[in-house]
């Protein structure tokens, strides 16, 4: 069924059709309107579910926590400072391996105040051992958060569908939303080999002495290996299901014989592939869209940016005084293999800052010129006053002359 729908509303439309039992609901923006499409669908009776409105999104958290472990499916959804408050309880379920699906409308974190888009939030809880996937149009949105809760299920490992704010959440776009039969027929009734109950009591979440603390947390690393397969898994099923696929872990398209590649995540592979199919590139790029963060799948990256010469990595968020993050993680996988490409990163788009087709190209004409290992691509010079002011003096201390 093709409709014409705003990305949350088809989030939203989506979650109902995995019939959740449990949807915990805190308002930030841009997720907002995700709960509240949710919360509409519930009140008409279209989805069969207990909203809880809770008072903060440490609540939400806890609540599908508590939900998923008494064995209801959930669902809830965050962004930015919300998702940052939710930090304790997200290293809570994913250390309890309970299945919980959450959508991140992805969104700067303060200070300053911003409710644009970039991927700041996500990447700072991205070591909470929670799965992310991101999404390049609301089309990958809708099919990703289904395959997310069979992912979860399957795994017992919570997952993070990662949307860019407003940028998608608030866009417009026909999509294409399957039948209930269909997610039915993909998606099984939830079940949770530890639920909770009253006739089998249990503890989840006990104090853990040191003899075996490492052991759970390999375990869980482990648990992160085997989650590639059921993603690609996930992915093939569906698109066998429905005709159309997400990308997998990696989505690799453009001139695959190019030794020039352009790496991104998120809603800016649209930009990408426009500036790519209008020639405003000027010469010949592969393109690759990595749609899965968390794991980070190395063998795949490995194979893909085999025969190339430079990579240039785009990130959405800083790790101040380091650099791009999905840079960093780049880097890793390809230490120690022979021929590697030159990895250049550009940091662009903070905060919602526009990303123009032409800025490819332009990053394209600036490897010859032997840029730094990363730089904020988009940076404008005359924005920094403070840059040659020095420190402020300490408050109430004047200078001596010399």
């Amino acid at each position: 069924m093709r409709e014409a729908l705003e990305g949350s509303q088809a989030i939203a439309r989506a979650v109902a059709l995995c019939r959740p039992q449990v949807v915990a609901a805190y308002p930030i923006t841009p997720q907002t309107h995700i709960v509240e499409a949710l919360a509409r669908l519930i009140a008409d009776g279209f989805l069969e579910a207990e909203l809880v409105s809770v008072e903060s999104e440490f609540s939400a958290a806890s609540v599908v926590l508590g939900a998923a472990s008494a064995g209801s499916r959930s669902y809830t959804a965050s962004a930015s400072q919300g998702l940052l408050l939710m930090s304790e309880v997200l290293y809570n379920i994913s250390g309890m391996r309970v299945p919980v699906v959450l959508t991140c409308a992805n969104r700067a974190v303060s200070a300053p105040v911003s409710i644009w888009n970039d991927h700041q939030d996500s990447m700072a809880v991205r070591d909470a051992g929670w799965i992310q996937l991101f999404c390049a149009d609301n089309q990958e949105a809708v099919d990703t958060t289904i395959q997310a809760f069979r992912i979860s299920e399957r795994t017992e490992l919570p997952v993070m569908v990662c949307v860019d704010g407003f940028t998608l959440t608030h866009t417009l776009e026909p999509i294409d939303l399957p039948e209930a039969d269909q997610v039915d027929a993909f998606l099984p009734p939830f079940t949770f080999a530890r639920t909770l109950s009253s006739s089998r009591p249990m503890s989840q979440g006990t104090l853990v002495s040191p003899e075996f603390f490492t052991e759970i947390r390999a375990l869980q690393h482990e648990a992160f290996s085997l989650a590639e397969r059921e993603i690609q898994a996930a992915d093939r099923d569906w698109a066998g299901l429905v005709g159309r696929d997400s990308g997998g872990l990696l989505r690799v398209e453009g001139d695959r014989e190019a030794e020039v590649a352009i790496l991104v995540m998120g809603s800016l592979y649209g930009t990408l592939k426009d500036a790519y199919r209008s020639g405003l590139l000027g010469r010949p790029v592969r393109l690759l869209c990595l749609r899965s963060f968390r794991p980070f799948p190395v063998g795949t990256i490995r194979q893909a940016v085999s025969g190339l010469s430079d990579l240039i990595v785009l990130d959405r968020a800083l790790s101040p005084g380091s650099g791009g993050i999905v840079a960093h993680e780049i880097r890793s996988a390809l230490y120690g293999v022979a021929d590697s490409p030159r990895v250049v990163n550009f940091a662009v788009g903070l905060g919602g800052r526009d990303v123009p087709g032409k800025i490819f190209r332009e990053m394209l004409e600036a490897l010859e010129k032997r840029p730094p290992a990363f730089s904020i691509f988009d940076l404008d010079p005359e924005k920094l006053p403070l840059r040659d002011q020095g420190p402020p003096e300490p408050s109430g201390v004047h200078a001596s002359p010399s």
